[in-house]
């Protein structure tokens, strides 16, 4: 089976074979992301936060913002794709704070791990992020869709590196336009939703 947020109708939804289970409804989802313990996170993106949803919940457990639109490490703005690790951390895309948080299990607030410093291109900034994703070093990469480009950021660092998309934006083999989702296969090989290109890239292991 597999999950789908499906942001239109405001539901989260369970399909296999040919039948289909609500799993969520009435909630503004965008991005979902799934612990080890098979727990869905579902970022609502017009209610600023991130739940927690265990089999049979009806509501959901606050894990991330909840206290408005805003830019405080305790809030967020219009949240988007989320990731979570091994260790329950959970890293999302802050998207109109143009800045990834990462807020540890129970934490009443997140630490910025990218971004942070406004919208633009330079290596501390990013523009829109879309998708995140995280290695086995813990390295953060993030797709920056408004820059067209895919950064990664070591925690502490002030400022990230790009990995994919330094030649600007354009649809040949060496650029992205506007790439939104991210994902490594088992060999760390990743994939990038190159949105407006109407593609998917694969870079080897990087």
């Amino acid at each position: 089976s597999f999950i789908v947020s499906d942001e239109e109708t405001k539901r989260v939804i369970r399909y296999f074979d040919q039948n289909q289970q609500i799993l969520i409804s009435n909630i503004n989802c965008y991005g979902l992301t799934i612990d080890k313990n098979g727990f869905i996170y579902v970022s609502d993106c017009k209610n600023h936060e991130i739940r927690r949803w265990k089999q049979g919940d009806e509501k959901g457990e606050l894990v991330a913002g909840g206290n408005g639109q805003g830019n405080h490490l305790n809030q967020l703005s219009y949240p988007t794709y989320i990731f979570i690790d091994e260790d329950y951390s959970l890293y999302i895309s802050d998207n109109n704070n143009h800045r990834v948080m990462k807020w540890r299990k129970d934490a009443k607030e997140g630490i910025i791990v990218a971004g942070g410093n406004g919208e633009g291109n330079s290596l501390k900034q990013l523009f829109y992020p879309q998708g995140v994703i995280v290695d086995h070093l813990g390295q953060v990469y993030v797709a920056d869709g408004g820059n067209s480009r895919v950064m990664r950021w070591c925690e502490g660092d002030e400022e990230g590196e790009i990995v994919v998309g330094e030649n600007g934006k354009g649809s040949q083999s060496n650029q992205l336009n506007y790439p939104t989702g991210l994902s490594f296969d088992n060999e760390e090989n990743l994939y990038v939703a190159d949105y407006s290109n109407h593609r998917i890239q694969k870079y080897d292991r990087i």
